[in-house]
C-alpha cells in the first residue's frame, strides 16, 4: 500500500480520506452545541427555501455568515435532512485537504516530503477527528491556509525564489490568495482576514521590516477578498441593511472579551489542547522548532511562515476569553508541517531522532493508552464513576443510562500501545518511512476504533434521553421548552416548523399564562424545584439519565 501511495499520492490520499471519513457519519446524533446549531441553520434554509438570510428557530441569526451552511444545505438536498448530510461537507474537505497538503509539500521539497506532511495531517488526532464532525472549522481553516500559502507563493514569484517551480504569473497567486481568504470570511467571518494580516505583519517584523509585500499588491489582495465576500455580505446589506454586520461585530466582541456561555478556561488552555490533541505530530513539531537553520531556502522560509502562523493562532486564541477546543484548530497546519519537516530531516539523515521527541511522544501517548481503559472501567462499574462525580448531580444521573459495555472497549488502548512501541523501535533503527507510516496510520486507526467503541455510549449518557424526548414530540401539536439550560437539540430533533418552541418567549406565558397547546418541559436534575415553583400546574412525566420531563396542558385565555 505504501508503494501505491508513493506512486499515485494525490489519488491515494483522496481515497484514504474517503475510506476513513465518509462511512458512519450518520451513526450518532449531532452533539450540542455547535454541531446541532449549524445543522439547524442549514435545515431551516432548506425548509424555508431561504438561502440568503440565516435563521435559528425561524428567527434571524447574526452570529455566523452562511458559507458553511450553504454546503450543509446542499448536502441535505442530496441526502435528506439528517446527521450524515450535516457532517458530509467536512468529510469532503478532508478528501480535498490531504491532496492539497501533498501538492504544496511536493512543491516545497518533493514527493517524499509531501507524503510525510499529508500523512502527518491524516494521522494526527484532532485533524482526523474534525473531518467527521459538523462544525465549521475544517472548511474555514482550509481557506485561510490556502490564502496564506498563495500569498507566500506570490512573494516567492516576485522575488524569483530558487528551488521551487511556480508556473503561473505572480498576479494569479495574489488574486487566488484573495479569493481563498474571501471564501474563509464567507464561512466564518473577518477573523480569517485578521489571522492572515497578523501572520503577514509578524513575518514582516521577523525580517526586520524589509519590504516583501508592497502596499499596492496588498490592496489588490484585499480588494479581491472583498469582491468574494460581497457575494453575500453586499447582498445582505442591500436587502436588510447593516443589522447583521453590527450584531455580528457585537457577538465577536462578546466571545473575545468574556467567557461566553460558560466556555471559559485558563490562559494555557489551547497550548494544552494542541500539545496532547495533536499526537503524534506534537513531538516532531517541537523538535523542529528547536532546530535553527540558516540560508534562504524553501525549508527555512516556509518553516518561518508556519512558525509565525502557529504563534499567531496560539497567542490570539489564548487572549480570547471564550475557550473552545476548535478555536485553535488553524494551528493543525503549521504543527503538521513542522512535524513532517522533522521527520523528513531524520529520514534524510540531516537530523537525529533525539531524546526530546521520544520523551514528548511518551508523555502524549499515555493519555491515549489510559483513556479507553478508564472509561471502560467506569462503564462497567458506574458506581465508581458516581463517587468520582459526586459533586455533579447531573453527571451522576447521566451514569444511570442503560449502556451495553462488553469489556472489549479497552482494545484501542492495546492497539495504540503496540503501534507506539513498534513505531518507536523502527524510528530508532532509522527505518523512518515504515516507522512514520505505522505511527501516524496506527493513530488514525485508533481514532476510528475509539469513535466506534465510545461515541454512541457518550451520546447516550450525555444527551440520549433528551433527544429521545424531543423526537417523541416532533409530530405532536405542542410547544417544547428547555428550562434554564441552552440546547439546540430541541430545534433539530423536535421542531417541524415555526412557532413550536417556547425558547424565545420573554414573558413566561408558557410557564404560567394561557397557551393554546400543551407545553412540554425538559429540565436537568437540580432544577426541578425551580420549575415546579415557577410554572403553573406542571405534571411530571418521567425522569431519565439526569433529565426530568414535565407537561403543562393547554390553558385557554379566560378559562382560569
Amino acid at each position: 500500500m505504501i508503494g501505491k501511495i508513493q506512486q499515485y499520492p494525490i489519488l491515494s490520499f483522496a481515497a484514504l480520506a474517503a475510506i476513513f471519513f465518509l462511512p458512519f457519519l450518520g451513526g450518532v446524533h449531532l452533539f450540542d452545541w455547535d454541531e446541532v446549531n449549524f445543522a439547524e441553520i442549514a435545515r431551516e434554509m432548506v425548509l424555508m427555501d431561504n438561502y440568503l438570510q440565516i435563521h435559528v428557530n425561524y428567527i434571524p441569526f447574526t452570529e455566523k455568515p452562511p458559507g458553511f451552511f450553504w454546503l450543509q444545505a446542499i448536502s441535505m438536498e442530496i441526502f435528506g435532512i439528517g446527521e450524515y448530510a450535516a457532517r458530509f461537507p467536512n468529510a469532503i474537505f478532508g478528501i480535498i485537504t490531504l491532496p492539497s497538503i501533498y501538492y504544496i509539500g511536493n512543491k516545497l521539497k518533493g514527493r517524499t516530503f509531501g507524503i510525510f506532511w499529508a500523512l502527518a495531517y491524516f494521522g494526527t488526532i484532532l485533524p482526523n477527528l474534525y473531518f467527521r464532525s459538523g462544525i465549521i472549522d475544517p472548511v474555514f481553516n482550509y481557506f485561510i491556509f490556502m490564502g496564506i500559502v498563495y500569498l507566500v507563493f506570490y512573494h516567492w514569484k516576485t522575488k524569483d525564489f530558487p528551488n521551487i517551480h511556480l508556473p503561473k504569473k505572480a498576479l494569479f497567486y495574489l488574486l487566488a490568495a484573495g479569493v481563498f481568504t474571501g471564501f474563509a470570511i464567507l464561512v466564518k467571518g473577518p477573523v480569517a482576514y485578521l489571522i492572515t494580516a497578523l501572520t503577514l505583519f509578524i513575518y514582516w517584523a521577523s525580517i526586520r521590516f524589509k519590504t516583501f509585500l508592497r502596499i499596492g499588491p496588498f490592496i489588490l489582495y484585499s480588494f479581491s477578498t472583498l469582491v468574494v465576500t460581497l457575494i453575500w455580505y453586499g447582498v445582505e446589506y442591500y436587502a436588510n441593511g447593516p443589522t447583521f454586520i453590527f450584531e455580528f461585530i457585537e457577538r465577536q466582541w462578546t466571545i473575545f472579551s468574556t467567557e461566553d456561555a460558560g466556555h471559559g478556561g485558563f490562559p494555557g488552555y489551547h497550548a494544552v489542547v494542541l500539545f496532547f490533541g495533536c499526537f503524534p505530530a506534537t513531538a516532531f513539531a517541537i523538535h523542529s522548532m528547536t532546530k535553527k537553520e540558516k540560508g534562504e531556502t524553501t525549508d527555512t522560509e516556509f518553516k518561518k511562515w508556519m512558525t509565525v502562523l502557529f504563534w499567531v493562532v496560539l497567542i490570539l486564541f489564548s487572549i480570547v476569553q471564550s475557550k473552545i477546543v476548535h478555536y485553535s484548530s488553524m494551528a493543525y497546519f503549521p504543527i503538521t508541517f513542522l512535524s513532517a519537516l522533522s521527520i523528513f530531516k531524520i529520514y534524510k539523515g540531516e537530523w537525529k531522532f533525539e531524546k526530546l521527541p521520544k520523551v514528548i511522544l511518551w508523555i502524549t501517548v499515555i493519555p491515549l493508552i489510559l483513556a479507553p481503559i478508564f472509561f471502560t472501567y467506569i462503564g462497567l462499574n458506574p458506581e465508581v464513576g458516581k463517587k468520582i462525580l459526586k459533586n455533579d448531580a447531573f453527571a451522576v444521573a447521566n451514569l444511570d443510562a442503560k449502556v451495553n459495555w462488553t469489556g472489549l472497549e479497552f482494545f484501542p488502548s492495546i492497539l495504540i500501545f503496540l503501534v507506539f512501541l513498534f513505531s518507536l523501535r523502527l524510528l530508532k533503527k532509522r527505518a523512518t518511512l515504515k516507522g512514520t507510516w505505522l505511527l501516524f496510520g496506527g493513530t488514525a486507526v485508533w481514532v476510528f476504533l475509539t469513535l466506534a467503541f465510545f461515541v454512541n455510549k457518550i451520546e447516550t449518557y450525555s444527551q440520549g434521553a433528551n433527544i429521545e424526548f424531543w423526537e417523541s414530540k416532533k409530530n405532536k401539536d405542542c410547544y417544547i421548552f428547555s428550562y434554564k439550560y441552552k440546547t439546540y437539540t430541541k430545534l433539530f430533533y423536535g421542531v417541524n416548523g415555526p412557532d413550536k418552541t417556547a425558547a424565545n418567549d420573554k414573558g413566561g406565558l408558557y410557564l404560567y399564562g394561557p397557551t393554546a397547546k400543551p407545553t412540554y418541559f425538559s429540565c436537568k436534575v437540580g432544577r426541578e424545584e425551580d420549575l415546579i415553583r415557577e410554572a403553573k400546574d406542571v405534571k411530571l412525566l418521567y425522569r431519565k439519565n439526569g433529565f426530568c420531563f414535565y407537561v403543562r396542558e393547554a390553558v385557554l385565555e379566560g378559562s382560569e
